[in-house]
């Protein structure tokens, strides 16, 4: 396998963002590896790639932490080192703490969302720091959040809670590594057309074609930026809403549309 391409990792890659973002890398030329549970939906998605047959695919659950750290050692070795980590997998469920059976809900977000994020960068730090020692300056740990994650949002307590942990571990993580030349890259979507929005009833300000987010998010990445609201009208959006004080947040949000909980 050549090193002269990018050689990127992405979970939560057989729909929505990730799919959009394989395609986009595999337009560029890159080398992918693939993780998602879905192996038939992986399959389908890489055929439709450019050079299908250098890519990865790894149908497992991003939670099951030792098949990730074999993904990753796997990936790592096919394609000769590793530039970009997209840690994507993600889950989106209304949850109300009244309900005791919601706990359940709450700690698989958690996990999904959070645990596995960690879980997705840790196995390839190694190979990226003798890679930034040596000199290679590309390597990039993308995490992915949420708007949701600016403030809490009624009736998505675990998701906003999971999305702002996630732009909260990132940033720890891309202080950490700051002087190793590993960039960690935070982007926090808006509201992007995909499965996980399309099921929502009701109005989504500033919807952007998921096509559209992977072409600015892969060239964020590349730019090495810290953080990106995507698009750029949210980023505006979470500015204000960081401002509101807690009255007025309330006062608009107490009767926001909310997800609805999965029974």
């Amino acid at each position: 396998m050549t090193t002269n391409r990018q050689r990127v990792f992405i979970t939560g890659a057989s729909s929505g963002l990730g799919a959009a973002l394989a395609r986009k890398y595999a337009e560029q030329g890159a080398v992918l590896g693939l993780v998602a549970r879905r192996h038939e939906m992986l399959q389908e998605l890489v055929a439709g790639l450019p050079h299908a047959a250098d890519h990865q695919i790894y149908a497992l659950n991003v939670n099951d932490h030792a098949a990730l750290a074999q993904a990753a050692t796997n990936f790592i070795a096919h394609a000769q080192g590793i530039d970009i980590v997209i840690a994507n997998a993600g889950i989106s469920r209304g949850t109300l703490t009244e309900y005791a059976e919601d706990l359940e809900v709450f700690e698989q977000v958690f996990a999904t969302n959070v645990t596995a994020t960690v879980a997705t960068f840790s196995p390839f730090l190694p190979a990226m720091q003798a890679q930034a020692a040596a000199g290679h300056t590309n390597c990039r740990l993308v995490g992915i959040g949420s708007v949701a994650g600016i403030r809490g949002l009624p009736g998505a307590g675990a998701y906003s809670a999971s999305k702002s942990a996630v732009i909260s571990y990132c940033e720890s993580l891309r202080v950490e590594l700051k002087k190793s030349g590993i960039k960690v890259v935070t982007i926090a979507p808006g509201y992007i057309d995909t499965p996980m929005t399309q099921v929502n009833d009701y109005a989504m300000p500033f919807l952007m074609p998921v096509e559209k987010f992977a072409e600015v998010a892969t060239a964020t990445i590349a730019a090495g930026c810290s953080y990106r609201v995507i698009p750029w009208q949210m980023g505006v959006v979470a500015k204000v809403l960081r401002l509101l004080p807690n009255w007025a947040y309330d006062f608009l949000f107490a009767n926001a549309p909310r997800k609805a909980r999965k029974l």
